[in-house]
């Protein structure tokens, strides 16, 4: 059975709207509208300025802007740069430390049964005061018995306690609000949204669980983080201008010669 062919069409027209269309007359009225405008607009600018007029409108831009005013979107707030800082280097910061401890953190040291003054200790190589605010109190007090033992290790006379002015138990904002206000503070916590909040604030280190130790992020002296300390040695010989060794010992036990 042969194909079916289909005989072409000469007559088919493009199919056209007609002159009194609603969708046409509703384009064309919206353009006559901005014409009219436009021309409007164009009338008032190439009309003769009179001396009353003109200051009139010097004394307008003059004028101090309004509070609640639409033109008070484009001023801009920028936070007064703290006194502390040196470039991201805080000069706040040392022994002994004081460390904002959050909810996550305590219940995560209790799991991997690490001793939380001991733990920083061990991290930072120097003292370490842990405090515990209001807000972190009331949230392991609402955690129910299960948490009991995290409530015993926080009411020992090592751990300070700072008062909190805010309602409510949300700690974050807590954490947050004053660390930005007193840069002295090294915060621990696990939490991830935490964590992002404070990375945005320069020159406050923020202590962490890792691999079943403490670690500390954007502080270099502190034990795990990149810049350990055969870095540091190496920096400070390539600052006095001796390059570290890079020779092996032979495996004959026989010491390599002496570079001419």
């Amino acid at each position: 059975m042969g194909k079916f062919k289909k005989t072409q069409k000469f007559g088919k027209k493009k199919r056209q709207l007609s002159t009194s269309d609603p969708r046409l007359i509703k384009k064309t009225t919206e353009l006559t509208k901005r014409k009219l405008e436009g021309r409007k607009l164009l009338h008032r600018a190439a009309k003769p300025r009179t001396p009353a007029t003109a200051a009139a409108a010097a004394a307008a831009a003059a004028a101090p802007v309004a509070r609640g005013s639409s033109n008070n979107a484009l001023v801009k707030h920028v936070p007064q740069a703290s006194s502390a800082l040196f470039f991201q280097f805080n000069t706040q910061l040392g022994p002994p430390y004081h460390v904002l401890l959050d909810t996550n953190f305590i219940n995560f040291a209790i799991q991997n049964k690490i001793e939380i003054v001991k733990g920083m200790m061990d991290c930072l190589f120097a003292k370490c005061v842990p405090i515990i605010t209001d807000c972190v109190m009331g949230e392991l007090e609402k955690m129910g018995p299960l948490f009991r033992v995290a409530l015993r290790i926080v009411r020992d006379p090592r751990f300070e306690r700072l008062p909190c002015a805010h309602k409510g138990t949300y700690a974050d904002d807590c954490l947050v609000q004053r660390v930005s206000l007193h840069r002295c503070y090294i915060v621990a916590t696990c939490d991830k949204d935490l964590k992002r909040r404070i990375r945005k604030i320069p020159g406050v280190p923020i202590m962490y669980i890792t691999q079943r130790k403490f670690s500390v992020e954007r502080m270099p002296d502190a034990v795990g983080n990149k810049a350990s300390a055969t870095d540091c040695f190496s920096s400070l010989l390539a600052v006095a201008g001796h390059a570290p060794s890079t020779t092996q010992w032979a495996p004959t036990g026989i010491p390599p010669a002496p570079p001419a």
